[in-house]
């Protein structure tokens, strides 16, 4: 069985993820990063892409350690298996993400697989998909080994696939209040094939204020009509 997949994201009011600057934009505030924080935590594996990883270099962690004991207390690891996919391969060692939490796993097409295998070493696991990187491939995979939730941070490519492809089954979108303005910073999703087009609305699950951020929850399988909360 695939994994339930949690798109989560933060962005501006006019819908950009970052900015251009080499610093990574803060969209949430402390309060929403518990959140995110909570979500990790109820999730089995999170996933990131590459342009991300090198991007941010986030260590991609449960910060806090009441909801890691908790999770030791019901029998699963402290962290959730860290996730990413690389077309390429090009990802470097050094980085904070292979550092830190528990284990990792890296998919890729077969063209990349010798090469992050011997980049990697013992610091992740690495499972090729085919002549491309095939999602559902990699869902199916992900269902053999156990994992019932999977929680993806972006970027906007991973997200774009992930909705053009009809494999989300949930949306957080944490809207900020400020905006952004720059044509050349990167976006929540990308142009695409989305199903259903722009006549398919999505069902609203959820509205929520955390301090000045407004949490959206969306459920892109289905039709407008769901109650909020």
């Amino acid at each position: 069985m695939r994994p339930y997949v949690l798109l989560s994201c933060a962005m501006s009011v006019d819908g950009y993820i970052d900015d251009t600057t080499p610093e990574r934009l803060l969209l949430s505030n402390a309060a929403d990063f518990d959140r995110v924080d909570q979500v990790r935590a109820e999730s089995d594996a999170i996933l990131i892409g590459a342009t991300t990883m090198r991007r941010d270099n986030p260590r991609l962690l449960v910060n806090s350690e009441a909801r890691r004991a908790e999770r030791a207390a019901h029998g699963l690891p402290a962290y959730p298996l860290k996730v990413t996919i690389t077309n390429s391969g090009d990802l470097d060692p050094d980085l904070k993400f292979w550092h830190h939490g528990g284990e990792k796993i890296v998919y890729c097409p077969d063209s990349a697989t010798a090469k992050l295998r011997e980049a990697l070493g013992e610091l992740a696991g690495v499972v090729s998909l085919g002549p491309t990187v095939d999602l559902g491939r990699m869902l199916d995979d992900l269902g053999e080994r156990g994992i019932r939730r999977l929680m993806v941070e972006g970027g906007g490519t991973i997200h774009t696939q992930f909705l053009t492809q009809g494999l989300a089954d949930e949306i957080h979108l944490a809207i900020a209040p400020i905006f952004v303005g720059d044509g050349n910073a990167p976006r929540f999703v990308n142009p695409g094939d989305f199903p259903g087009g722009a006549g398919h609305r999505m069902a609203l699950a959820e509205v929520r204020a955390v301090d000045d951020v407004v949490l959206l929850r969306y459920l892109p399988k289905e039709s407008s009509g769901s109650k909020t909360s």
